[in-house]
């Protein structure tokens, strides 16, 4: 059995990044603590609550990558994450489901995708 190493490590930005790029459905804290000896869940939940990516520091990051042209387009699609069963999570709202065709508890997100075609 994989024994687990509490030894005080801390989750950087980069590692939360390399676990959501990796992961195929299941993007939970828990789920990256059970996979990654080095941190603990209550690190990996200290990191998310302290750690503030704002929409400026996200463009200084990935600006260089993108080139404007004719080719290229940017995309984005708004989802909500149901938590019907959740009672305790901040980020959790009533908002519109199109999924559902009405209120649910849930939290939003909007995914950004850019897209060019090299000739």
């Amino acid at each position: 059995m994989n024994q687990l190493n509490f030894s005080g490590s801390k989750p950087t930005r980069k590692d939360y990044c390399e676990f959501i790029i990796a992961t195929i459905a299941n993007f939970t804290q828990t789920n990256m603590a059970e996979h990654n000896a080095e941190f603990s869940h209550d690190a990996i939940n200290r990191f998310l609550m302290e750690d503030d990516v704002s929409p400026n520091s996200v463009w200084e990051s990935i600006s260089p990558l993108v080139c404007r042209s004719d080719n290229a387009c940017l995309i984005f699609d708004d989802t909500v994450l149901d938590k019907r069963h959740s009672s305790k999570i901040e980020l959790v709202r009533r908002q519109y489901s199109g999924n559902e065709h009405g209120l649910v508890k849930g939290i939003g997100v909007v995914n950004c995708l850019y897209v060019t075609r090299y000739q």
